[in-house]
């Protein structure tokens, strides 16, 4: 099953760095000797073995976008599932970038109507703190844009978690069925007596769903139940972004990532295969459940898991 996916802005606002953060494993600090993008390089990106994305990474030069609008227009826009459109947050061209915008969605809403559509205000490291009051004023004026069409709007950064919490979200509308996944979790989860339980793609480790049965794989679980202190509503991204950062570190030295497991004073975490394409991470609260007796659980859920998976693929 093929999913198309554009990924389109301005040139140098980002996107072809955020595509090789994601997908290719490379570190933040390896994106600078990236070139610009020339008219559509597209790649097929396997996800979840079955499920393949078809990515248009359009570069933003003035010509392309050009084309892209008038003589590339129905090739462009047609068979789309999300378009990622990316602002880089200290252009100084807004207003050019905003017409280019309206124009996309034009096209959008001409030859793929019931496509998601996600905003992404790159580059918010560079802003000074607080960033909130910045992104907020930026989120409201791509509304605003945007007129009665839905869209998602993320700040993002390559150098922190919130570039994981925006493709996981982006990601998760591609899933079919995946609140499906997240109910199985849930028991999962009451199983293993675990405070919670997150399935991760295994390439990416973007996050796939949740024992919370969340309408994203952002939202945080009903906690008012849980005896434990809070949980960081950023907890998913930075594990997707500290896993890969140590997968990547594994590689340096030629050694293969496969596991994980922590047995801390007020939790236990094991992270683990869950089948061929994920990864699940268990979260224990309970000091008498052994990191074992988890392990065991997670490879006894496995063929189940394998098969909610293909059934949700197939869907």
């Amino acid at each position: 099953m093929k999913k198309k996916v554009l990924l389109m802005g301005a040139s140098g606002s980002g996107k072809t760095s955020m595509r090789s953060l994601i997908f290719s494993n490379n570190p933040a600090s390896l994106t600078a000797r990236l070139g610009a993008t020339i008219d559509v390089e597209q790649n097929h990106v396997r996800f979840l073995g079955d499920l393949i994305l078809n990515l248009w990474d359009l570069g933003g030069q003035d010509s392309f976008m050009d084309s892209y609008l008038t003589t590339q227009r129905a090739t462009i826009f047609q068979h789309v599932g999300v378009m990622i459109y990316v602002f880089d947050v200290e252009t100084r061209e807004m207003a050019k970038d905003l017409e280019y915008f309206r124009d996309c969605m034009t096209g959008l809403k001409q030859y793929s109507p019931e496509a998601a559509v996600f905003l992404l205000v790159h580059k918010m490291d560079l802003v000074r703190e607080p960033r909130q009051p910045t992104f907020l004023k930026k989120k409201q004026e791509l509304e605003e844009v945007s007129g009665d069409t839905q869209v998602n709007v993320f700040g993002t950064s390559i150098y922190d978690e919130s570039l994981y919490k925006a493709w996981s979200n982006i990601v998760h509308t591609l899933i079919p069925n995946a609140a499906i996944l997240s109910k199985h979790l849930t028991t999962f989860a009451g199983a293993c007596n675990a405070t919670e339980v997150i399935l991760f793609e295994r390439t990416t480790f973007l996050v796939i769903a949740t024992s919370s049965s969340p309408s994203s794989p952002s939202a945080s679980p009903s906690e008012e139940t849980s005896e434990c202190e809070p949980l960081d509503p950023k907890r998913y991204e930075r594990t997707s972004e500290l896993i890969k950062s140590f997968k990547h570190s594994c590689s340096r030295v030629r050694e293969e990532f496969r596991a994980l497991e922590m047995e801390l004073y007020d939790f236990t975490a094991v992270l683990d295969e869950m089948t061929r394409n994920t990864y699940v991470m268990v979260i224990v609260h309970d000091p008498t459940i052994e990191a074992a007796a988890v392990k065991l659980n997670i490879r006894l859920a496995r063929k189940k898991f394998e098969e909610l998976q293909s059934d949700s693929l197939a869907s």
